[in-house]
């Protein structure tokens, strides 16, 4: 019996291929696209001479993160015509996500969101520097500058997610009974239970693509948001559940109408209290919610 001798390439690109999803998905904030770029950066590592590249991984990174602004650049075109707001693309992940404090910060609906707010070179420049450690030479060939440049690029960006990037991340038991206090308000249908779990500055954010029913505009304020909930659900005629499971590394509901998936609402909790709640509705992006997405910074 024979076997196929080992294509260098191809072991390379399999080996890191879970970390250049994982640059992808955070310079972009789509699976779908992130996936593209991945089959991008597959054509063009092919072509390589091996024998030219010193550090396989560094140069895989560089094409990657080229693809993804190219694909960046056209992706903020499509979102300047959406309907309504844009979130993220939902990602279902592992545990293990989860306990990784760092990499669960860093592909968080919240922490995603903050990026959105940075120019394309800058959110290259911070994912690469503070998520991923890579030095500022290796960014630098990434994104076609200078170290130099890339340095103050880097604190440009750091400053800007500092002054809005979540609090730090609370417990998993205090994040678990949030959660379950949410999804017995809900259940009940009990305001007061609501009101209580959830942060008075609480923001919901609604993406239905133009696919299905949402709030075109975020909306602030514990009672606005209990109102909102409370009486979206007392206006669904067939059965609901919810589901607890991991999204993006943090708590999260999964729904169902009717035994349909429905969509998706990933969570924020700071201080014992639900901050943030993100509901993807749109169909589209609901692709990689049905299993698990292996995520690494590493």
């Amino acid at each position: 019996m024979t076997t196929e001798p080992a294509d260098p390439a191809t072991d390379a690109f399999v080996a890191h291929r879970n970390l250049l999803f994982t640059v992808a998905y955070e310079m972009l904030g789509s699976a779908a696209d992130a996936e593209d770029v991945l089959q991008e950066t597959w054509l063009r590592w092919v072509g390589v001479d091996l024998a030219q590249v010193r550090e396989q991984r560094a140069y895989l990174v560089r094409i990657t993160t080229r693809q993804a602004l190219n694909r960046l650049r056209s992706l903020q075109r499509r979102k300047e015509a959406y309907v309504g707001q844009w979130l993220p693309e939902p990602l279902l992940t592992a545990p293990d996500v989860a306990e990784d404090v760092e990499l669960a910060e860093s592909v968080s609906m919240a922490m995603m969101l903050v990026l959105e707010t940075l120019s394309p070179t800058e959110r290259a420049v911070f994912v690469l520097r503070e998520a991923f450690d890579f030095g500022y030479e290796e960014i630098a060939a990434a994104v076609d500058k200078t170290p130099a440049a890339v340095r103050q690029i880097a604190h440009r960006a750091r400053k800007h997610v500092d002054a809005r990037r979540p609090r730090q991340a609370v417990p998993r038991s205090a994040a678990s009974a949030a959660v379950e206090s949410f999804l017995r308000a809900v259940e009940t249908g009990d305001p007061q239970t609501l009101l209580d779990v959830l942060a008075p500055d609480v923001v919901l954010i609604g993406d239905g693509g133009g696919f299905k029913q949402a709030a075109l505009r975020p909306i602030g304020g514990a009672d606005k948001v209990a109102r909102f909930l409370l009486g979206g659900l007392g206006k669904t005629r067939l059965p609901l559940t919810l589901t607890p499971t991991l999204v993006n590394g943090t708590p999260a509901l999964v729904a169902h109408l009717d035994g349909e998936l429905d969509g998706v609402m990933a969570m924020r909790i700071e201080d014992g209290r639900i901050s943030g709640l993100y509901y993807v509705r749109n169909p589209e992006k609901l692709t990689h919610v049905l299993s698990e997405t292996p995520l690494t910074l590493r």
